[in-house]
């Protein structure tokens, strides 16, 4: 399995991932996230994409983890974990001083193994 930072990433490999992982999944075109990004990280398996996880920021010392996306076929094989470390690595060297993520609580223990811990949010619906 080999992970990659910043790696050029084509629409038709993320829609397909998406699709395979994210259950009603539409086509989208995911250079307007990327190029705003301050990271992400791709997994590739025979190079095949199998997971992918952004890392959004405001310009400056706060990065958000988004999208953390595993392929069925890979997961509970630790590839989440290993996707979200690096994406901490790699805002931790781009200058950013706090990573946050947003998930649904049955997520919790997953970002706990993640070295995340809970705080408190607040969440408006646009």
């Amino acid at each position: 399995m080999e992970l990659t930072a910043r790696e050029p990433l084509a629409d038709a490999e993320l829609n397909a991932l998406f699709a395979a992982a994210w259950p009603g999944h539409r086509d989208t075109s995911f250079a307007p996230v990327l190029e705003r990004s301050l990271s992400w990280i791709a997994a590739r398996r025979e190079g095949r994409l199998v997971g992918y996880v952004n890392v959004a920021w405001d310009g400056g010392v706060h990065a958000f983890v988004l999208d953390t996306t595993v392929h069925p076929d890979e997961r509970r094989r630790g590839l989440g974990v290993r996707l979200v470390r690096a994406a901490a690595e790699a805002a931790r060297g781009a200058g950013a001083q706090w990573l946050h993520v947003d998930h649904e609580p049955h997520l919790g223990d997953f970002y706990a193994r993640c070295g995340f811990r809970p705080t408190a949010a607040g969440l408006l619906a646009l």
